[in-house]
């Protein structure tokens, strides 16, 4: 169930906030369209958890004195659907990029998969993609990468909790992830292929828990933004959902 907000006042003190981060959004996006629509209010506004902009699904966002708690939301078991395309890979692990090397999925089986994914479950190492948001020197991976600058990767010690396929369909595969925090779904994408002496990049990404948080209780972005313009007009009622 969505919470519901009587007075402006309460994102000042502090509130936690569940959105559907939308396709081809970034992360950032999100945060300042909200931060813009409490204007004139000046109030601190982050995000724990950053998602790809290729990516949809559940963005938490603190506002006020509820910022200093990002870490620890952070920090929580992260749940994901999607869909992996065998056959190919992208130097973005994704579709950001296009693909950039093929393989013949002929001789993959349904038990082939199912059984790749056990060395992917529990605790692994991954290098992040080349294309991501991580900083070196100052600067996130993706703008060297865009670049064509060759930067150093380095592992990242991650836990897969569950990686099941939920739908075989060469090439396209549907998955769940349940995984800790760091986990690049992209990398475990493209090990997953390579682990099969073939390719797969991430065709679509869903995040749809975070903790204790699910998908199911989030606000779409335009709606909690009225929602907000709502509350500051100054003929505001109460909770308004």
């Amino acid at each position: 169930m969505k919470n519901t907000y009587t007075t402006i006042d309460e994102f000042a003190e502090g509130r936690l906030l569940l959105v559907n981060k939308p396709y081809q959004w970034t992360s950032f996006d999100v945060v300042g369209k909200l931060r813009n629509s409490f204007k004139p209010l000046k109030l601190k506004v982050g995000h724990a958890g950053t998602l790809d902009p290729l990516a949809t699904g559940l963005l938490i966002i603190c506002t006020g004195k509820m910022t200093r708690q990002i870490d620890t939301f952070q920090a929580e078991e992260k749940e994901y659907t999607g869909t992996m395309v065998m056959g190919a890979t992208t130097p973005s692990y994704d579709m950001e990029t296009e693909p950039d090397t093929s393989f013949d999925i002929s001789q993959l089986t349904e038990d082939m998969l199912r059984n790749n994914c056990r060395q992917f479950t529990g605790d692994i190492q991954q290098y992040p993609p080349a294309h991501s948001a991580i900083k070196v020197d100052g600067e996130r991976l993706y703008e060297k990468a865009r670049r064509g600058e060759d930067v150093e990767l380095k592992l990242r010690n991650v836990t897969i909790t569950e990686f099941e396929l939920t739908r075989i369909d060469l090439p396209e595969i549907d998955f769940r992830v349940v995984c800790s925090k760091g986990t690049y779904i992209r990398s475990l994408v493209n090990d997953f292929g390579a682990a099969l002496n073939n390719g797969a990049y991430l065709s679509k990404l869903r995040r749809t828990r975070s903790g204790n948080f699910k998908i199911e209780d989030a606000w779409e972005v335009m709606e909690l933004v009225n929602t907000i313009r709502a509350l500051k007009a100054p003929d505001a009622q109460t909770a308004v959902k």
